[in-house]
């Protein structure tokens, strides 16, 4: 096992965490032992990795920008970054919008399936939190996501980890630091850039874990779903929302063959892991350790890059998020409501759900809140929520987990494609995870 490159050993500890999850979902107690015994190792690790991810974001975002030496550089890179993850989470709507309307995958959708999914999930605590969060969003008013970005308590931002507030606070100190002298700024600038240095060595002996951790992960994932009969009236919608993922995957790979001038299987073999992990985790924001380290080690970004680009990425680059909520968004009305499928409609979910990506927090099932929100724009009955959440919350995880790993891809082409722009892409230099191995022992 010391041997196999990373990827693999989270490869293999999927496997078996999936062959593990459906052998003791056909054992008497086998549900409760994975909960008890397995899932926990796993609950760890994420928590390993979103304890490591608001000082990297600080220490990354403010010498990145201190190293840039000129303010000026910070607009053409602010610019080119936003520009871009704008640019990709359209295509990603268009692609979701033009799938779902092509394949129509909720017409004919019997009623019967549809009363069944209402009265299993209806009342599930899942569903009713997810309306009860997106009220609270859309009652707080049209600016409320503007305001959210500026902290009143920094050290509350950290506590909780309000990834927008933790970014305009370091950008905010980052530039502070180019506007006073350099003698005075260097030792500052030096403790963040030792602080980046212990972050990244963290990242190193948490990964050493990894492979363990997608095992207990997978495990409690398979065993959360066990009504395959809902499930496979869903198939039809699940595989449209995994197209359009593959879709933009693919679209990932050309920018990179055709503006980075690398070849697309190197970038993904480079990146594997971060996508593994994020595949496991769902969340963008847990995976950003990881992401960091492959895109600057393994992908040759110069570090004032990704230390910029990937922490705004892990908020505001949503496109898996996007594409899901247009497919999401048109399924539903396709089955519940119908005579709502107007191309005004459509456009208005273009732009709400580009809107709801940029405020959509990087944890888990966070794009079905955002999905409410983008459903009440349009007009949808609000009679109708209930059953149009519990229309797919069923198989919401496994779609969470594929749309994750397509917003940490996506993180990571912007970042090539920035560093490409500004001449701060290099070969890479990566530092084996077997030489990891042996520092720890």
């Amino acid at each position: 096992m010391k041997k196999l490159a990373l990827h693999w050993k989270i490869i293999i500890g999927m496997i078996l965490g999936i062959i593990f999850g459906f052998i003791m979902n056909t054992v008497d107690g086998g549900t409760i032992f994975i909960t008890k015994w397995i899932a926990p190792f796993g609950t760890i690790f994420i928590n390993l990795l979103k304890l490591i991810a608001v000082p990297l974001i600080l220490a990354s975002l403010i010498k990145g920008i201190s190293d840039l030496k000129d303010i000026s550089k910070i607009k053409s890179m602010g610019l080119r970054t936003i520009g871009i993850y704008v640019a990709t989470t359209l295509v990603a709507i268009i692609i979701g919008l033009t799938i779902v309307n092509l394949v129509k995958p909720g017409a004919g959708m019997p009623v019967e399936t549809i009363e069944k999914i209402k009265i299993k999930y209806e009342n599930d605590a899942g569903v009713t939190d997810k309306l009860m969060k997106a009220a609270a969003q859309k009652d707080a008013g049209p600016l409320q996501a503007l305001v959210d970005i500026f902290p009143s308590n920094i050290f509350k931002a950290f506590a909780d980890a309000s990834m927008l507030q933790v970014i305009f606070f370091a950008i905010f100190m980052g530039i502070c630091l180019l506007l006073i002298s350099e003698k005075k700024a260097k030792p500052l600038i030096d403790i963040f850039d030792s602080l980046n240095e212990v972050v990244m060595k963290m990242v190193d002996l948490i990964m050493l874990f990894a492979p363990y951790a997608v095992f207990a992960l997978l495990a409690n994932v398979i065993i959360a779903f066990d009504d395959t009969e809902i499930l496979v009236k869903l198939l039809y919608y699940a595989f449209c929302v995994f197209g359009g993922l593959a879709l933009m995957i693919c679209f990932y790979l050309l920018l990179v063959g055709t503006f980075v001038k690398k070849s697309p299987m190197w970038f993904l073999k480079q990146i594997s892991p971060a996508q593994l992990l994020a595949f496991s985790t769902s969340s963008s924001a847990a995976t950003l350790p990881v992401t960091m380290e492959r895109v600057e080690e393994h992908l040759g970004v110069d570090k004032e890059v990704s230390g910029f680009v990937l922490p705004v990425g892990a908020t505001v680059n949503m496109d898996g998020t996007s594409l899901y909520q247009g497919i999401a968004a048109v399924f539903i009305m396709q089955v519940v409501w119908p005579e709502g499928l107007t191309f005004t409609n459509q456009l208005f979910i273009i732009l709400t759900a580009l809107l709801a990506s940029i405020g959509s927090a990087a944890v888990p099932s966070a794009g079905m809140v955002m999905l409410v929100i983008v459903l009440e724009t349009i007009g949808f009955p609000a009679e109708l929520l209930p059953i149009g959440l519990a229309l797919i919350f069923a198989v919401d995880r496994p779609l969470d987990m594929c749309r994750t790993v397509v917003n940490v891809t996506g993180d990571a082409t912007v970042s090539m494609l920035v560093a490409k722009s500004l001449g701060k892409l290099h070969d890479p230099k990566p530092k084996e995870w077997n030489d990891h191995y042996e520092d720890v022992k």
